[in-house]
């Protein structure tokens, strides 16, 4: 048996997912748009456990959203997953947030074969985290942090119909005309979409090192407070 509890907190929604063989047992989406997850995230842990009368102790791994995205949000997420593995000694799994994105997008809309999906999360300004997959999950283009302007995404606009998934798409949108550009600003990274491909993960042993897994910030962290960079 395979118990994995699976969390993202890298957008405003706070998700938390729990997994039993890769099936989905329960989750549980916290969503205020105050990026509450210090507060909520171990409030929903403790929730999904009580609810389904499991307990963590039982936990085989755990599985975690390693961003990109917010910087705070990504900290309290993978500083909980870790402080879990220590405590309990079990594995970490990690996965690309705009996958889990794209992941969950797939989940809930059918959409042309010929389709590009193109995660974006909200990086602040006219930036966004973004990368391209086809709709098989195949990468087009790795992730990167991208400045919008009328030329972003326009060679890839002329060969299919690009779909904008997530909080990074509404900038886009103002900015982007094209025919071919479909939006979807409400669409969040839900743990529950990780249940059955963190079990596969699981079974090949695709673990992180949990004393120097960090979080994929893709950008320099900036403490405004302090005027330095924080490594």
């Amino acid at each position: 048996m395979s118990l994995i509890l699976i969390i993202d907190t890298s957008t405003q929604n706070c998700s938390v997912a729990l997994s039993k063989n890769g099936n989905l047992i329960d989750s549980v989406d916290f969503n205020d748009n105050t990026y509450s997850h210090y507060e909520k995230l171990p409030l929903l842990i403790k929730k999904i456990f009580l609810k389904n009368k499991f307990n963590i102790k039982k936990l085989d791994a755990v599985a975690v959203g390693k961003g990109p995205g917010s910087f705070t949000g990504l900290r309290i997420g993978i500083s909980s997953a870790k402080g879990i593995c220590y405590g309990l000694k079990i594995p970490l799994i990690s996965f690309n947030s705009l996958e889990i994105l794209t992941r969950t997008f797939l989940n809930n809309f059918c959409i042309e074969d010929n389709s590009t999906l193109i995660p974006v999360i909200d990086a602040r300004r006219m930036e966004v985290y973004s990368c391209i997959y086809d709709i098989n999950l195949n990468i087009k283009e790795h992730t990167s942090a991208k400045i919008i302007d009328k030329k972003t995404f326009s060679g890839t606009l002329t060969k299919s119909p690009c779909h904008f998934i997530g909080n990074g798409s509404p900038k886009i949108q103002k900015i982007i005309n094209n025919e071919n550009a479909f939006f979807y600003d409400k669409v969040y990274p839900f743990a529950s979409s990780l249940s059955s491909i963190s079990y596969k993960y699981f079974k090949q042993k695709k673990f992180e090192n949990i004393a120097y897994f960090e979080p994929f910030y893709l950008k320099n962290f900036v403490n405004k407070n302090l005027n330095k960079l924080i490594i």
